[in-house]
């Protein structure tokens, strides 16, 4: 126990290290080369978006640390890196900088998880309000933003920088000019910082040979910094060269002066055991003594790392108790190449171990990395497949996407368990394309290989894969859930799931009973699991079961549980609430909570977007429950609307059960009543569309985003600006905050 308990504490402080790591400030280095007068000028523009961009090694990092230390504002420091490059991920990381100097925000940062449409349409614009009304001017700099420079990742940032405040500043820096800058440069908002401000001359050059205790004269210097172009870590390289002895930094007509080359002159005067250990350490892109003495088997890399430190060999410390560094990015490619030439094998196996470090402390996104850098399929496949659903549930669906896609399809058919999983992650992103597709693959697959006490076996889980999407009807449903159940044992995480279907299969074949007891028992084993998804689901088939059996104070407990997952796990966004939204609403409604329902239903109609008919009884069911809480509010239009989009559903997946006989007596019902003038709600084409409205975004380039046509996005914008009553994109987000589609 005391074992277990040492083995979780090390975990936790190892992830405590990298949070901090990523949102503290670096000291400056007081060798470096002062960029005080850059610093000031942009200081002194009421500019609210400073941009840093040059390639690597023009010392972008070392300004925005000189800036920090100057700054008399609160300063947050966010420290961008390639697994930041998902939106969700990426807000989370701003929103716990942030909080660092503003504690209010803190309540923010488990609000960043939204899935899909939510980081854009909730999450962003909610950290773009915090930094709106923070209690005083700020800067908030951003570091090595280039490795998050996806769209959604660009467009989620330039919804956050419109809520920097004036008197405050967001510092952006990255080797390329992030996006969505234009309009701020024309509206004079913008300073850049580039190549030109930060090249050395001969002073900034003679800074740099004294802190490396070099010696050079100024006509030296003079050719150096002209030969460098002014390449700050150029004129370091040859600095370091020039220790060698005189001569040792001649320029020559061979042209020498190139990165690989001068990089090599850095390690030949290193002792061997140096040498070995700076290449061997290169797999890594955080550097810790712990970590590389598990790298190396090792007992002394604490040593090695201050040696290498002390020797100024491009070693960057990320914390200010220096425990944690990372390599400068140009010397890391090129160390990572000298390893490779010398024994590709030693590099797949430090890869290996370094996988089996971060497994080990809780950084698995970091061991699939590594174990694909490896080439070990087989190990990263069976590491994706017990990842891919616990990753998507927390909200980062873009890592789980970009897993799927460096294994490739082949790896993904080759392992059969994957495949279900991979269909699920369409299904519940509301893929519908991808989820058909990948439906069909399923269906041809076999498998018999070992499986994980964490997965449930192949057959039962094409067999809920087959249940959810209902593609071969009602009984067909309901005979795959039924399996799925007598599969999984007691202990499975995957039974609560299997009994969840099991229930909604039953009520599709009127068993209502069954249905009941099938859905009691999957929260009951939900909960003990910590599988939230079901937890929400099952509740609130109960709830819809209450409610529409006028059992309203069962029906209210049951919401009220499905709402307290969804707050407590920062669900917005995802699929699986909006039935739960669908009857919380339907209980505000019947209290008298007039105000509250109309906000709770907002939240629904945001959350139906990916209810396909990939999942059609939940999707049917959505609406169904929604249209039942517009009514008796008086929005017959809404209510008609959410019926023609059932119809539209069934259409396409005809037989299920007696849920068509109850949208007809729905429908009915509605036509009964007498109509009234409205505009009809915002389609989920409109809502997905909606959220782009906050950015700058062309027509075409919205279109591009959300792979429609121009023609139709276009349609798609006007109509929602009918609807909404309003004539521009301004009047369009602020009406739809107040009406809750955007923003909380």
């Amino acid at each position: 126990m005391t074992d277990d308990l040492d083995e979780q504490s090390s975990v936790a402080a190892y992830g405590d290290v990298l949070s901090e790591a990523k949102t503290s400030a670096p000291s400056p280095r007081r060798e470096g080369v002062s960029r005080r007068s850059v610093i000031d000028a942009a200081r002194a523009r009421d500019a609210r978006v400073v941009s840093v961009v040059a390639p690597a090694g023009y010392g972008k990092s070392t300004l925005l640390a000189e800036w920090s230390a100057l700054e008399t504002r609160p300063v947050a420091w966010a420290s961008v890196d390639r697994f930041d490059d998902d939106p969700a991920a990426l807000l989370t990381l701003l929103a716990a900088a942030v909080a660092r100097v503003f504690p209010a925000v803190e309540a923010l940062v488990g609000e960043m998880r939204g899935l899909g449409p939510a980081s854009l349409g909730r999450s962003a614009p909610l950290l773009a309000g915090a930094l709106a009304s923070a209690a005083s001017p700020f800067v908030l700099m951003i570091d090595d933003l280039h490795d998050a420079d996806s769209p959604a990742c660009r467009d989620v940032l330039e919804v956050v920088t419109a809520g920097v405040p004036e008197g405050s500043q967001i510092v952006l820096s990255s080797r390329h000019e992030p996006a969505n800058l234009a309009r701020r440069r024309v509206a004079g908002d913008l300073v850049e910082i580039g190549i030109d401000d930060l090249r050395v001359d001969v002073a900034g050059a003679r800074r740099i040979f004294d802190a490396a205790e070099s010696v050079a004269d100024d006509d030296e210097l003079g050719e150096i910094v002209r030969r460098c172009e002014g390449w700050p870590t150029g004129v370091f390289l040859a600095a370091m060269i020039s220790r060698r002895g005189p001569g040792g930094f001649a320029i020559t007509g061979e042209d020498r002066f190139i990165a690989d080359y001068l990089y090599e002159e850095c390690l030949a005067g290193l002792p061997e055991r140096t040498r070995t250990f700076l290449r061997c350490t290169a797999v890594l892109d955080r550097l810790s003594a712990p970590a590389c003495d598990a790298l190396l088997d090792a007992t002394d890399s604490g040593d090695r790392l201050r040696e290498v430190e002390a020797a100024g060999l491009f070693l960057i410390p990320l914390d200010g108790s220096r425990g944690l560094f990372r390599y400068h990015a140009l010397f890391r490619e090129f160390l990572l190449s000298e390893l490779v030439r010398d024994d590709p094998r030693q590099a797949d196996a430090l890869h290996r171990r370094a996988a089996d470090w971060d497994e080990l402390h809780g950084a698995p996104d970091r061991a699939i990395d590594h174990l694909l850098a490896s080439g070990e399929r087989e190990r990263s496949v069976h590491l994706i497949t017990r990842l891919a659903l616990p990753t998507y549930q927390e909200g980062r669906v873009a890592v789980v996407g970009r897993w799927m896609a460096d294994i490739g399809d082949a790896a993904i058919i080759a392992h059969p368990p994957l495949a279900v999983l991979r269909a699920w992650t369409a299904l519940l992103t509301g893929d519908a394309v991808a989820a058909e597709r990948w439906a069909n693959i399923v269906d041809g697959l076999e498998f018999d290989g070992d499986q994980a006490d964490d997965q449930p076996t192949f057959a039962s889980g094409r067999a809920m894969l087959r249940a959810a999407m209902c593609r071969e009807g009602a009984r067909a449903a309901l005979a795959d859930a039924e399996f799925a159940v007598a599969s999984e044992p007691t202990w499975s995480p995957w039974r609560d799931q299997a009994l969840h279907l099991c229930g909604s299969a039953r009520l599709l074949a009127g068993e209502v009973d069954g249905a009941r007891a099938a859905f009691a028992e999957a929260s009951a084993q939900a909960l003990t699991m910590g599988n939230t998804d079901t937890v929400v689901l099952a509740e609130a088939e109960l709830a819809a079961m209450d409610a529409d059996a006028n059992r309203w104070a069962d029906a209210e407990a049951h919401a009220r549980t499905a709402l307290r997952a969804i707050e407590a796990h920062h669900m917005e966004g995802y699929p699986t609430t909006a039935l739960a939204l669908a009857c919380a609403a339907r209980v505000e409604v019947h209290r008298g909570d007039v105000a509250s329902a109309r906000r709770t239903l907002a939240r629904g109609m945001r959350a139906r977007v990916q209810c396909t008919h990939t999942m059609p009884y939940l999707a049917i069911k959505v609406r169904l429950q929604l249209a039942r809480a517009h009514l008796p509010l008086g929005d017959r239009a809404t209510a008609m609307h959410l019926v023609h989009e059932m119809q539209e559903l069934l259409a396409k997946r005809p037989d299920l059960g007696r849920l068509p006989d109850e949208v007809e007596a729905f429908r009915e019902q509605v036509s009964r009543v007498p109509s009234v003038n409205g505009n009809a709600p915002l389609t989920p084409a409109e809502l997905r569309l909606l959220p782009y409205l906050q950015t700058h975004l062309t027509i075409r380039e919205i279109a591009d985003r959300l792979y429609i046509s121009r023609n139709t996005a276009g349609s798609e914008v006007t109509s929602i600006y009918r609807k909404l009553d309003v004539t521009a994109r301004s009047e369009a987000v602020v009406r739809a905050v107040e009406l809750g589609l955007l923003g909380g």
